[in-house]
C-alpha cells in the first residue's frame, strides 16, 4: 500500500519559514517524481514544486520561485519542500504527490499517481 504523509506544516507570519516533509512508503521511490501542490479555500489545486527520480532537475511555480525550494533524499525516501519569505497568499493545504512521468513545466494534479492527505500552511499578516 502507497502512502504519502506529509508534515511540518503551521502557522507563521509573513516573511517566516517553514519545511514541509514527505514521507512515503510503498513505492519504489526513485522511481517517482516528487511534486508539492496547495489549495487554498475555494481555489483549485495549484501546483507548487517538482523534483527529478535523481534530484538532477527541479522546477518551480511562477508564485514561489525563489522563495521555495523543494528536494528529495532518495535514502530516506522523502521529499521537502522549504518554503522562505511566506506570504499570506501562501496560505493554504500543502500536498506532496508522486508520479512516474516527468511533466516538464506542465504538472497537473489529476496526471498524480499518488497523494499525501494535506499539512495546513497558514501565514498571518
Amino acid at each position: 500500500q502507497v502512502r504519502l504523509v506529509e508534515s511540518g506544516g503551521g502557522l507563521v507570519q509573513a516573511g517566516g519559514s517553514l519545511r514541509l516533509s514527505c514521507t512515503t512508503s510503498g513505492l519504489t521511490f526513485t522511481t517517482y517524481a516528487m511534486a508539492w501542490f496547495r489549495q487554498a479555500p475555494g481555489k483549485e489545486r495549484e501546483f507548487v514544486a517538482a523534483i527529478s527520480w535523481t534530484s538532477g532537475t527541479a522546477y518551480s511555480g511562477d508564485s514561489v520561485k525563489g522563495r521555495f525550494t523543494i528536494s528529495r533524499d532518495n535514502a530516506e525516501n522523502k521529499a521537502y519542500l522549504q518554503m522562505n519569505s511566506l506570504k499570506p497568499e501562501d496560505t493554504g493545504v500543502y500536498y506532496c504527490a508522486a508520479d512516474r512521468s516527468w511533466y516538464g513545466r506542465r504538472w497537473n494534479a489529476p496526471d498524480m499517481d499518488y497523494w499525501g492527505q494535506g499539512t495546513q500552511v497558514t501565514v498571518s499578516s
